[in-house]
């Protein structure tokens, strides 16, 4: 079974750019779609991007749009998230997921079986 672990969270201003990394362990990296979420405090789980297996196909939220970029780098079981021109309502606890039951990249979080147990973004206005 894979484990997920995220880094590179922290604070920053707005207007700012940080990449979170998650690391995998455990399980064949390449066999699962990736994706990235975010909760807020108080409220719900949002979709912010996912990635294919083979990286051929991504997808993203449409808060994040243009402004976060997902990649993975399969030898390295890693998925990353670069995230530029970080706006205050990006203020969230950003968590990795795999999912290995669906053919296609999926925005529901449903469609993701392990998660890490994410890091905090903090972004000063």
């Amino acid at each position: 079974q894979v484990q997920l672990r995220e880094s590179g969270g922290g604070l920053v201003q707005a207007g700012g750019s940080l990449r979170l990394s998650c690391a995998a362990s455990g399980g064949t990296f390449s066999r699962y779609n990736m994706g990235w979420f975010r909760q807020a405090p108080g409220k719900e789980r949002e979709f912010v991007a996912a990635i294919s297996r083979s990286a051929g196909s991504t997808s993203y939220g449409d808060p994040v749009k243009g402004r976060f970029t997902i990649s993975r780098d399969n030898a390295k079981m890693t998925v990353y998230l670069q995230m530029n021109n970080l706006k205050f309502e990006d203020t969230a606890r950003y968590y990795c997921a795999a999912g290995g039951r669906l053919g296609f990249v999926s925005p529901s979080e449903y469609a993701y079986d392990h998660w890490g147990q994410g890091t905090q973004v903090t972004v000063s206005s």
